[in-house]
């Protein structure tokens, strides 16, 4: 893991911001010169501080227009059991995020589906089949108040 200092951080705020911005815009926002911002940019996609790039997308605007946050009790706690669980959820495209969690489930998933029907059929043919599972739970989103929001950055060391 690279150490990121006061200029890491401003870049990683810069491209939280607008991920589109070129460059010399970034470099402009963080006193840098092109150059050496553009290798920062480059170290940080290398070494896995900057996994990608993508559109935030509004959900409802493309017809997905339920948020479902499924909880999920693993049988037998074992480390074989919760490798073969994650892999076949993370191979749903329907679940958009995935945590291990303390407390009185295993895992929580964010599912993100058309409708109740969409996420019937998605319930009864592949989670309630997943491997492994004991018990599921599932709580219906009303409205979102914040999804994707930027990362606060911790303050550069040194």
């Amino acid at each position: 893991m690279p150490k990121l200092d006061k200029f890491d951080l401003a870049i990683l705020e810069a491209l939280q911001q607008d991920a589109r911005a070129t460059n010399v815009e970034i470099a402009e926002r963080v006193n840098l010169s092109p150059s050496p911002c553009l290798r920062r940019i480059r170290l940080l996609e290398e070494s896995g501080v900057i996994r990608g790039y993508r559109a935030d997308i509004d959900r409802g605007t493309v017809g997905l227009d339920l948020t479902v946050f499924v909880t999920f009790k693993v049988a037998h706690h074992t480390r074989e059991h919760a490798h073969a669980f994650q892999q076949a959820l993370q191979a749903l495209p329907e679940v958009v995020g995935c945590y291990m969690i303390s407390g009185n489930s295993d895992f929580l998933a964010e599912v993100v589906v058309e409708n109740l029907a969409a996420y019937e059929a998605l319930l009864t043919d592949k989670l309630l089949v997943l491997p492994h599972v004991t018990d599921i739970q599932s709580n219906f989103a009303i409205r979102s108040v914040k999804t994707s929001g930027p990362l606060k950055l911790p303050a550069a060391k040194g």
